[in-house]
C-alpha cells in the first residue's frame, strides 16, 4: 500500500529509458561500456523481451534472456532532498547512481530505496546479471529436480519461474526494471512505515493504524475512516499509534455472498493530510468438518464455495501490472461469477493495484509465496534472510487488503518430491512449515495459511483431505463419475485442457487452417517431459463424450473437429463444476488451471491470449452462477434437481422438468413451486415432480428408451429471470439433423442483441462473429425455446454484428 502525503512531489521515471545488451557480461561498470554501443529505446517498467518485441522481434528471435546483460539507463533531475524508489528488478541487479555503486539486488521481488541528498542532475543505469551465469557459481546438491521449470539450478536464484516453462509459457524470462521507478521528493512530513490493521470481533469492526513518521513531530494527529475519527497517540518519537471502533461498519463479502464494502482511511498530521488509501473489513475462518479433513472457508460466518481460477499475468512478456492491465482480466472472473483467484507458486507477487481491484470487485486472493517444485536452499542463511525480506515486504504493502485470504507456501513442492518416491522427510522444509507461517501469523493473523498446494493427506496430492490439485477429470482422464469418486475437498487447481480459442482468434493467429499450422501444434499446452499432450485429453473426452475419431475428425472435417473439442472441454467442466456445487457434496472449492492463455495457442487458459473467452469460460460462466441449477444422475435413485442461492435474499419462484423425445416430442412435464434460502441449496427429486414412478434417467431398462432429453427450469418469481440445466440420458449427440435454428439480430438502448431460438433441442450452439463476442455461448437450447444473447463490440470500431451461428447436432445459420 503506498500512502499519498500532502506536500510530497512524486514523478514517476517511465521516460528516456534505453538499453544495451552485453552478451559476454563484461562491462562491470558503467565506464566500461564502449561509446560506441548501440543504446536503444526501452520501456519502463518493462522487461528486455518487451523491447525486443517492440522492435519486431518474434519469439523465435529472442536470445537467449537468462545467459546475457543487459544495462538499462535513463536521466534525472530532483530539484530537493529526494528518495529513488525501485519497485522490482529482475533478477540479479546492480545499480549505479552517478557511475557510483548504489545497491545490488539478488530478489527480483524485493524493492529498494536510494537517498539522494544533492539536488540537479543525475545519471542512473542499471546492469542486470546472467541467471546462468549465477547459477554456475552455487553448489549444493537438490534432493530432487523438477521437470516443469528450466534450468534446475533455479531453485538458488530468487525470480519468477514465468518464461521458464517450456510447454505453455513463450521463451521470456524477464530482465529489467519490471515495477515502476518513483522519485520522491518529500515535504515537511516524511512517513516512513504504515501498519494499518483491520479488525472484526463478534461481528463488529475496529481499524489500528500505527505510523512512522519524520517531521511534524509534536503536531497533533487524527485518524479518520468513513464517518468516524479518533486521535492519534505518540508512542516514540517517531511513532503514533490509534484504535478506531467502527461499530456501524458494513462487512466486506465476496460479490457472490453479499457486497465488498470498502472504506476510505485517512490522517491529519498537524495541518497535513495523509491519504492511506481504502479497506475493507471481514471475518474469515476454515471449517475442516466433522473428520477434521475437509477445507471449507467461511466469511463473516457464512460458507463459501470457492470457485475461480488460477493467475498468470495479464501479460506474460512485460509482466504489467497496472490498474488498466489487470481489470478487464479480474471483471471478466467478476462476471463469470467466480468469487476467487490463485496466484501460483510458478508466477510472482502482483501489483498494488491488482489487489485494490480485488478488493474493490469482491473477488478473495488465495496467494502462494513464490516457490514451486524446488528443493530450495533454505539452509543458506543469505538464501534465507533473502527469502525473509522478500515475505515481509510483500505481507506490508498487502496487509490492509481484505481480499487477501489465503496465503501459501508455495506450489507442488511437497508434490512434486512425493511423487518422485521420497518419505516425508525428505520433502518437508522449515521454510513452508516454520519460517512463513510465523511471519503470516505476525502480519497477517487474520488470513489462512496453507503450508504448500496441495496438501494435508496421507500424500501430499490425494483429493480427499484437505487442499488438493485435483486432475482426475483432466490431464488423468478418468470418466465424469470420478469428480464424485475422489471425494474432492477442496480443488485449489483443477481441470486442465488444451482449451482452443474461438475461430475468429485462430483465424488471426494462426490462419485459415490452424489445424495444420505448425505453430499451432507447437504452443498445445503440456507438460515438460511428459509423453502426452493436453491436446491429447481433449481428445479422450471427445471420444467419451461424443463417440467420434478425432483423428478421422482432424482430417476429413476439420471444423467438426475444432467444434466438437470446445464442446467437449465445456461439457466436463460444467458437468464437474454441477457435481461439486450440488446439495450434499463435499467439495467447497474449485480453482481452475488457469485463466488466461500466455501466449496464442491451445493453452489452459479459459480466456485466450487477448483475454476473449473461450467455450469453458462460457461454461464456467454458468456452472458458477450465484444462482445455479444443475441436474446429475443418482442412478437407480433417479435425476436430482438442485438450486444453489449464494446470495443473501430468500429466493421464490418455479422449477419445471420436462422429458423430450427425438429432440422435441414432449414425454413428461411437471412444475412446483420452490423456494431457496440465502446461502442455500435446495434438492429436489425427479419423483417430487412426476408424483409416481418414472424412469427419468433410464437406470432401469425396462423396454426401450423414452426418451433422450431432460430440461430442468427455474423461473425467479421476482424478476421473471429464467435459468436451465439439460441431461442427456442416452449421451450427446453430434450427429447433424434439421433443426431449425434461427439467429436474428435486434438493437436496444444498450447495444446489439442476437435472438437465438430452435423448434429441436440444439446442442453446444457456438456464436462467431469477427467483431462482437457474445455474452453466453456454447450453450444449449430447448426445443421451441428462444435465448437472446448480448454482443459486445470486439473493438471500438466495430460497426454492426455479422457471423454465424451453428449447432454441434444441427445447422449453421447466418445473421447480421
Amino acid at each position: 500500500m503506498r500512502a499519498r502525503v500532502e506536500g510530497e512531489k512524486r514523478q514517476r521515471l517511465d521516460a528516456g529509458w534505453t538499453f544495451v545488451i552485453d552478451e559476454a557480461g563484461e562491462w562491470t561498470q558503467p565506464s566500461d561500456i564502449p561509446a560506441a554501443a548501440r543504446w536503444r529505446a526501452a520501456r519502463v517498467p518493462g522487461t528486455l523481451a518487451q523491447a525486443l518485441i517492440a522492435e519486431g522481434a518474434s519469439f523465435d528471435d529472442l536470445p537467449p534472456l537468462d545467459s546475457i546483460d543487459v544495462w538499462y539507463k535513463t536521466a534525472f533531475v530532483n530539484s530537493a532532498r529526494a528518495e529513488l524508489q525501485l519497485h522490482g528488478l529482475a533478477t540479479l541487479a546492480d545499480v549505479y547512481l552517478d557511475g557510483q555503486l548504489a545497491l545490488r539486488s539478488d530478489n527480483m521481488f524485493h524493492a529498494h530505496r536510494i537517498e539522494i541528498e544533492t539536488p540537479g542532475a543525475h545519471d542512473l543505469h542499471i546492469r542486470f546479471r546472467s541467471v546462468e551465469r549465477e547459477i554456475a557459481t552455487k553448489s549444493g546438491r537438490a534432493r530432487w529436480r523438477p521437470r516443469m521449470i528450466a534450468p534446475a539450478g533455479l531453485r538458488h536464484i530468487r525470480t519468477t519461474a514465468l518464461g521458464r516453462l517450456p510447454g505453455f509459457a513463450p521463451p521470456t524470462p524477464p530482465l529489467g526494471p519490471w515495477r515502476e521507478v518513483e522519485l520522491i521528493e518529500h515535504g515537511a512530513l516524511r512517513l516512513r512505515a504504515i501498519d494499518m490493521r483491520p479488525l472484526v470481533h463478534e461481528g463488529r469492526a475496529s481499524l489500528h493504524v500505527a505510523l512512522e513518521i519524520s517531521g511534524a513531530a509534536d503536531a497533533p494527529a487524527r485518524l479518520f475512516c468513513g464517518e468516524a475519527e479518533t486521535r492519534f497517540e505518540r508512542v516514540a518519537d517517531n511513532r503514533i499509534e490509534a484504535t478506531l471502533a467502527l461499530p456501524d461498519a458494513q462487512l466486506w463479502t465476496p460479490h457472490t455472498h453479499g457486497e465488498p464494502h470498502l472504506y476510505a482511511v485517512a490522517a491529519t498530521i498537524g495541518d497535513l493530510s495523509v491519504d492511506l488509501g481504502r479497506t475493507g473489513f471481514r471475518d474469515i475462518d476454515v471449517d475442516r468438518g466433522a473428520d477434521g479433513a475437509g477445507f471449507a472457508l467461511r466469511v463473516n460466518g457464512i460458507a463459501l464455495f470457492c470457485r475461480g481460477a488460477c493467475w498468470t499475468t495479464a501479460d506474460a512478456v512485460s509482466l504489467a501490472g497496472e490498474r488498466e492491465d489487470c481489470a478487464p482480466l479480474l471483471r471478466a472472473m467478476r462476471d463469470a461469477g467466480m468469487n476467487m483467484v490463485r496466484i501460483p507458486g510458478v508466477t510472482l507477487y502482483e501489483s498494488d493495484d491488482f489487489y485494490a481491484l480485488c478488493d474493490e470487485l469482491g473477488i478473495l486472493v488465495w496467494q502462494d509465496f513464490a516457490f514451486a517444485n524446488f528443493d530450495y536452499p533454505f539452509q543458506d542463511a543469505a538464501f534465507r534472510a533473502s527469502v525473509e525480506r522478500e515475505a515481509t515486504e510483500f505481507l506490508a504493502r498487502t496487509r490492509s487488503s481484505p481480499s487477501l485470504a489465503v496465503l501459501c507456501g508455495g506450489s507442488e513442492v511437497y508434490q512434486q518430491a512425493s511423487m518422485l518416491g521420497l518419505a516425508e522427510a525428505k520433502w518437508r522444509s522449515p521454510l513452508f512449515d516454520e519460517t512463513l507461517p510465523r511471519l503470516v501469523h505476525a502480519q497477517r493473523p487474520d488470513a489462512i495459511y496453507v503450508e504448500n498446494s496441495p496438501s494435508g493427506g496421507p500424500l501430499p496430492f490425494h483429493s480427499d483431505t484437505s487442499v488438493s490439485h485435483y486432475y482426475g477429470v483432466g490431464a488423468y482422464r478418468r470418466g465424469l463419475e470420478d469428480a464424485r469418486r475422489a471425494n474432492v475437498r477442496f480443488a485449489s487447481e483443477c481441470l486442465g485442457f488444451a482449451n482452443i480459442a474461438d475461430d475468429a482468434a485462430l483465424r488471426r493467429d494462426f490462419g485459415d487452417a490452424p489445424l495444420a499450422s505448425p505453430l499451432f501444434a507447437g504452443r498445445i499446452a503440456r507438460d515438460m517431459g511428459a509423453t502426452q499432450t493436453f491436446g491429447d485429453v481433449t481428445e479422450h473426452y471427445m471420444r467419451l463424450l461424443y463417440g467420434c475419431d478425432p483423428a478421422t475428425l482432424r482430417e476429413s472435417d476439420p471444423q467438426l473437429y475444432l467444434d466438437i473439442a470446445r464442446a467437449a472441454v465445456a461439457e466436463t467442466m460444467e458437468a464437474t463444476i454441477g457435481e461439486w456445487r450440488r446439495g450434499g457434496s463435499t467439495t467447497h472449492g474449485a480453482i481452475v488451471w488457469f485463466l488466461e492463455d500466455m501466449w496464442p495457442g491451445a493453452g489452459w487458459g479459459v480466456l485466450d491470449a487477448r483475454g476473449e473467452p473461450k467455450s469453458a469460460y462460457h461454461a464456467l460462466a454458468r456452472a458458477f452462477r450465484p444462482l445455479s441449477l444443475m441436474l446429475t444422475d443418482e442412478g437407480v435413485n433417479g435425476l436430482f434437481a438442485h438450486l444453489r442461492n449464494d446470495g443473501p435474499q430468500r429466493i421464490e419462484g418455479e422449477i419445471s422438468l420436462a422429458c423430450y423425445r427425438d429432440g422435441h416430442v414432449p414425454v413428461m412435464k411437471a412444475s412446483r413451486r420452490v423456494a431457496v434460502e440465502p446461502h442455500g441449496v435446495t434438492t429436489l427429486r425427479d419423483a417430487e415432480f412426476w408424483g409416481g414412478f418414472f424412469d427419468t434417467a433410464l437406470a432401469y431398462n425396462f423396454g426401450p428408451p423414452s426418451h433422450d432429453l431432460t430440461v430442468a427450469r427455474f423461473t425467479v418469481a421476482q424478476s421473471g429471470a429464467e435459468i436451465d440445466a439439460f441431461h442427456f440420458p442416452l449421451g450427446r449427440n453430434a450427429i447433424k439433423s434439421q433443426l431449425g435454428l434461427r439467429a436474428e439480430i435486434a438493437e436496444d438502448g444498450d447495444g446489439f442483441v442476437l435472438a437465438l431460438s430452435t423448434n429441436l433441442a440444439a446442442q453446444s450452439v457456438a456464436i462467431d462473429d469477427e467483431f462482437f463476442l457474445p455474452r453466453d455461448n456454447w450453450l444449449h437450447l430447448a426445443p421451441g425455446a428462444t435465448k437472446c444473447i448480448r454482443l459486445v463490440a470486439r473493438s471500438a470500431d466495430a460497426k454492426r454484428p455479422k457471423g454465424m451461428a451453428r449447432a454441434l447436432n444441427g445447422e449453421a445459420v447466418r445473421y447480421g
